[in-house]
């Protein structure tokens, strides 16, 4: 596993323990479920490719935690917990929120599948 030096520093700079704590998870979950993904900060964001190609984003902000899934078209997801175009989906994660990050894992590794 291959962690980049900026996306490290960019999660070390977030201000919010349980925020820090979501992005090390994600990090984590999105390096278990894609081989060889190679990650970036870009846009100020940390993004993670396969293949040159964006696979995930994540993204604090003043109320939770932001991640994105690229390659989302194909996926069944249940109504009121993403947003975004078909394309990319979005979860909003908050502070009291226990996310089910294996189900993510399960939609990421579907999403980028094809990449």
């Amino acid at each position: 596993m291959t962690k980049n030096a900026e996306v490290t520093a960019f999660i070390e700079q977030i201000q919010i323990p349980w925020q820090v704590e979501i992005a090390e998870q994600l990090r984590q979950l999105v390096h278990d479920t894609i081989p060889d993904v190679q990650e970036r900060v870009q846009y100020k964001k940390p993004h993670f490719l396969k293949n040159g190609k964006y696979a995930a984003v994540i993204s604090p902000s003043k109320q939770a935690m932001s991640f994105t899934i690229f390659n989302a078209t194909g996926l069944d997801l249940p109504d009121g917990i993403f947003e975004g175009p078909e394309e990319r989906k979005t979860i909003k994660l908050k502070e009291k929120d226990t996310p089910d990050y294996e189900w993510l894992a399960g939609l990421l590794k579907q999403a980028s599948a094809e990449l």
